[in-house]
């Protein structure tokens, strides 16, 4: 088999915000940013890697969901709980400070994992844990 990671979406409730975070803060690319029915869908990447996104998206256009799971994914977002993402640099240290300089809510700094990782850790505006793993 071929598969290959193309794309992984991420919720917003905050399009501009979340696009400060990704493209200015972390320095990714902006490759499409859509719009429909007041709401925003934003892909976004590492320039170096044109292969691999993330989709920024309002989670309220999730089909089928109802207002019960919407309240839920609403205050799973708010405390930080409903999605994550794992990134890599070969520079922890200096990423770390760029990203807290941005104002961004550090949840972890740099540190030796008991499982063979030096992470660090941030939530981005609408509360996604992102995770910086160092590169060895």
């Amino acid at each position: 088999m071929d598969i290959t990671i193309h794309a992984s979406f991420l919720p917003h409730d905050d399009p501009d915000a979340s696009l400060a975070f990704y493209r200015d803060t972390l320095g990714f690319e902006v490759r499409n940013d859509v719009g429909y029915g007041g709401m925003r869908w934003i892909t976004i990447g590492p320039a170096d890697q044109p292969g691999t996104s993330i989709v920024l998206y309002p989670p309220d256009a999730t089909p089928g969901i109802t207002d019960d799971e919407r309240r839920t994914i609403a205050e799973m977002m708010a405390k930080g709980t409903y999605a994550g993402i794992l990134l890599a640099t070969r520079d922890l240290d200096g990423t770390f400070e760029r990203v807290q300089a941005s104002g961004a809510e550090v949840v972890q700094e740099p540190t030796e994992q008991p499982y063979g990782v030096r992470d660090c850790a941030f939530r981005d505006p609408a509360g996604n844990m992102v995770r910086i793993q160092e590169l060895r």
